[in-house]
């Protein structure tokens, strides 16, 4: 969706997921080097950064390393490894409010897309807020990673509900981390994930994707998101045709 930072053209796409560990840094570096390699300038905000000590790669350093992506944003940083609300009061520190963070998404306003990546799940408290209220301040469309294996068909329908009660825009549903060899419940709930959810799954992102080289990152992310649905959300010509996501050739 439009940001409105004086440029029409500059898009907002928010990346949650159904819960912690599923893939979201990974599969917003893999966004960006798609948006990227299609010629667009892309931004990443990281509204709360947990568990890293200051001064230490957190997850924009994987999406800087991987996508190549070098401007971005973190505005608030915790030591623990805990929700970020929780986190801040541990420590001492004022807790991240919705204006601070949708101004230092304002800053990036330049960029043709930011990306924007939450913390934990959609209703992980960010500070004074969740990514959900944020999504609804800017009317941002929200991308859903998912687990591929048992419990992510109540995650996910979950977390599409709650995008849909709130009028919020579900992208799509993305899987974070697709095994080379599905199981039989990884393999049902290819087909099960959109049936359950109504939101189309549009990509898949492989398993240890994240510890590849750059260079074989990016040549190959663009083959893991439909094609129709990056050129909407990530500018034309961002995937090559004829490619699809790894889950397309595995039968339930």
């Amino acid at each position: 969706m439009p940001v409105e930072h004086g440029r029409e053209d500059v898009n907002l796409l928010f990346v949650t997921g159904t819960s912690t560990e599923v893939g979201k840094t990974v599969t917003t570096a893999a966004l960006a080097a798609v948006a990227a390699a299609a010629g667009r300038e892309v931004a990443v905000c990281k509204p709360a950064q947990t568990g890293i000590a200051p001064g230490e790669p957190g997850d924009l350093a994987v999406v800087t390393a991987l996508a190549g992506v070098t401007r971005t944003v973190e505005p608030a940083r915790y030591p623990e490894p805990l929700a970020p609300a929780t986190a801040a009061r541990r420590c001492g520190a004022p807790l991240l409010t919705l204006a601070e963070t949708a101004a230092a998404i304002a800053d990036l306003g330049s960029a043709d897309l930011v990306l924007v990546e939450g913390a934990g799940g959609l209703l992980v408290r960010l500070g004074e807020f969740t990514l959900l209220d944020l999504a609804r301040e800017l009317a941002a469309p929200v991308l859903v990673v998912a687990a591929p294996g048992l419990g992510t068909l109540n995650h996910s329908e979950l977390t599409t509900w709650a995008l849909r009660q709130a009028g919020v825009e579900c992208a799509g549903l993305v899987v974070g981390s697709w095994p080379e060899r599905p199981d039989l419940a990884t393999r049902t709930n290819r087909a099960d994930l959109p049936r359950v959810t109504g939101v189309e799954l549009v990509g898949a992102v492989p398993a240890g994707a994240g510890s590849w080289r750059p260079e074989r990152f990016r040549a190959a992310a663009p083959g893991w998101f439909d094609r129709s649905w990056a050129e909407r959300y990530l500018g034309p010509a961002a995937t090559e045709p004829g490619i699809h996501p790894p889950i397309a050739a595995s039968a339930p």
